[in-house]
């Protein structure tokens, strides 16, 4: 069904009935009194390169979540002659994605990242209105105040933050003759998406009630969320779960977990923890009954998210919640994917062989030990045996033995009473193996705890019970354990420096993690690896390898394994040209030096035949090395980084052979 409404220059305009006829119409109002005219040029003011970055920066994390969603949803509406587009608060564009004749004609207005959409500069368009207004909002052809843009059709979306401010638009712009009604249920859809990513990253130390009428649309973008301090003061709550409990977020200030779900903190973790099921049942102030997950949200550490806190024990909800069993309630929040078995089985035999090892014991309260060079990946393979394990609803906690100073381990692990010991918190900490409580212990650097220290852990592994310092009380405990060393532990054991009770205690079954140099998916690795540097790249070319760098990177003996790995291409990422392609200049300079060797290798062009033809006179090979340095310095105009690059050695290889040189050199050649 279609109505007629005027368009700015008293043209009828065509429209789906049930748009807001009247929003439009307050907009073109708005636009005449900022002193626009319809026949007018545009503002085109565009800005800078630098400009632009700046904005960027300041709207990270808002690009950070919106932008994966935006690539989604360009996948479901390419080749309709259309583009998405994601502005900050004020209506400046700040990326921009789509197919790319369209693109070329959206160029022409200025529908580019680097403009600025808001009704003072553009009058009556989705953007602009969209902020102006507050809701979704669809300007369709004629609609446009200026008559340039009425070849569009735009549906804009505004993006909320937690605190119920708006911080973006995201709107999908196509040809107004190709326009879909459901595209405007597409960017909500995918807006609620970024909102839900922005309300986790703002609440992590937070106690979440995930709700909905029906519990098989728990875990999908209709589920309602709520966060709560730990003593049950509301902090904010998603557009779905405002929805359902009736009030927008400002009257949902007032409330409490308690007025809101009829429960106190303390009452609804109790119920969490005797439920056997995924859900839990509560009823609503407005007396709906739903169904619930609860989750005591914890900050990151590091590049994973786990449940671990060294402040935990100072938050009487989060000692409830950590220091006993929550079957299905208290989930742990893991960076999905990174840390899952099948993501890291990336076709090398000798790692495919430790992921089926460890899937036969999952589960089976046998204790992991692993074992590796530092950095080739101990740590990650741990948390994905968590993650697919029976417990990965409960906390994975990562201690580091060889990190903490010798004086605090046992405090650190076991916890301590108040009053414990000279400099202890008030009220006392829990200690990691508590954190632990339902879920997973990793010792990392297990070869570095202390040799007095061993013997207590020893009894509460073999007990499952831990007594804090300076308390009586024997707390039992419910623990996955998984270790790691780069150390040859038998070999302590044989210097009396680790015990060997202990060591049969741990190792139910050993695996080892290969090093780089000795894994046959080195290219694959580089993929995954640039996958991720490459979501931070938005609005650019997919991140890529040049071939002869590929080349250079299975000649590396990788000394740093995967951080050595890892810290190059997100330097090389942060280096790349617009193609997005990693050449030999994106490279660090002391990548060349753990290349190889001590001579000079070949090919190198044309030092070979000058090589040959030394040989062939009799000269000794030093010579020839020397002979071959000295003409590509000559080349370089003495630049050594240069000629370590061309000749593929180290920087150090050509001062030692320099040095050589200049030491044999007699007077004569002086």
């Amino acid at each position: 069904m279609l109505e007629a409404i005027q368009s700015a220059d008293g043209h009828a305009a065509v429209r789906p009935a049930g748009w807001p006829a009247l929003s439009i119409q307050k907009a073109h109002e708005r636009s005449k009194t900022f002193g626009l005219c319809a026949s007018a040029r545009p503002d085109y003011d565009v800005l800078s390169n630098t400009g632009l970055t700046l904005k960027r920066e300041q709207n990270s994390v808002l690009c950070a979540h919106a932008m994966p969603v935006m690539e989604t949803l360009h996948e479901q509406i390419i080749n309709t002659q259309s583009m998405i587009v994601l502005t900050n608060a004020e209506g400046l564009i700040l990326y921009s994605i789509g197919d790319d004749d369209f693109l070329e004609r959206a160029e022409k207005v200025a529908l580019r990242a680097g403009a600025n959409w808001a009704e003072d500069r553009q009058g009556t368009n989705a953007i602009g209105t969209a902020l102006a207004e507050g809701c979704p909002m669809v300007v369709h052809g004629e609609e446009h105040y200026l008559v340039a843009n009425r070849f569009l059709t735009c549906s804009s979306v505004p993006i909320f933050d937690p605190c119920g401010n708006v911080v973006g638009v995201l709107d999908v712009t196509g040809d107004h003759r190709s326009y879909h009604p459901h595209t405007l249920a597409l960017a909500k859809m995918s807006v609620q998406m970024i909102e839900n990513h922005l309300f986790t990253t703002a609440f992590q130390e937070t106690l979440q009630v995930s709700f909905h009428g029906r519990a098989e649309f728990l875990g999908t973008l209709m589920e309602g969320i709520v966060a709560f301090t730990n003593d049950g003061r509301f902090l904010s709550a998603n557009r779905s779960a405002q929805f359902q409990l009736g009030m927008p977020l400002a009257a949902l200030r007032a409330h409490t977990l308690s007025s809101l779900f009829q429960l106190t903190s303390t009452q609804l973790i109790d119920r969490a923890r005797a439920s056997h099921e995924p859900h839990i049942t509560l009823s609503l102030s407005n007396g709906a009954v739903v169904r619930a997950r609860v989750q005591f949200r914890r900050a990151p550490l590091g590049g994973a998210q786990r449940l671990a806190d060294t402040h935990v024990s100072e938050e009487p909800v989060a000692r409830a919640v950590v220091a006993q069993p929550v079957a299905h309630a208290v989930v742990a929040q893991s960076a999905a994917g990174l840390s899952r078995l099948a993501y890291l089985d990336t076709g090398d035999a000798q790692v495919a062989s430790v992921i089926t090892k460890v899937r036969k014991v999952s589960g089976k309260d046998i204790p992991i030990l692993i074992t590796g060079e530092t950095g080739t990946g101990k740590e990650l393979l741990a948390n994905a045996i968590h993650n697919d394990s029976p417990r990965r609803d409960g906390p994975f906690v990562a201690v580091n033995c060889a990190s903490i100073p010798e004086t605090l381990i046992e405090s650190e692990l076991f916890g301590y009473e108040e009053g414990a010991f000279t400099g202890a918190r008030r009220k006392g900490a829990v200690g990691k193996v508590l954190q632990a409580n339902g879920g997973t212990l990793f010792l990392d650097e297990i070869g570095d705890m202390p040799y007095p220290l061993q013997v207590r852990l020893l009894r509460v592994l073999q007990e499952r019970l831990v007594n804090p310092l300076g308390s009586t009380r024997t707390i039992a405990v419910d623990i996955a354990i998984i270790c790691a060393t780069h150390r040859d532990l038998r070999e302590l054991i044989a210097q009396h420096r680790f015990r060997d009770d202990l060591y049969y205690r741990l190792n139910g079954l050993v695996v080892r993690l290969p090093p780089l140099r000795e894994r046959t998916d080195l290219s694959i690795v580089i993929q995954k690896m640039l996958q991720r540097e490459s979501a931070t790249r938005t609005g650019a070319q997919p991140l890529s390898v040049a071939p002869d760098v590929m080349a250079l990177f299975t000649r590396c003996t990788w000394p740093g394994n995967f951080r050595q790995l890892g810290n190059l291409l997100r330097t090389a990422a942060a280096m790349v040209d617009d193609d997005g392609e990693i050449r030999r200049e994106h490279l660090p300079e002391d990548f060349f030096e753990d290349l190889s060797g001590d001579g000079v290798q070949e090919p190198a062009a044309p030092a070979p035949r000058a090589a040959d033809a030394l040989i062939a006179q009799g000269e000794r090979l030093q010579d020839v090395a020397a002979s071959v340095i000295a003409a590509a310095l000559a080349r370089h105009g003495g630049n050594v980084s240069a000629v370590a690059r061309s000749l593929g050695v180290s920087r150090n290889t050509i001062y030692r052979k320099m040095s050589t040189v200049t030491h044999n050199q007699t007077p004569d050649d002086a």
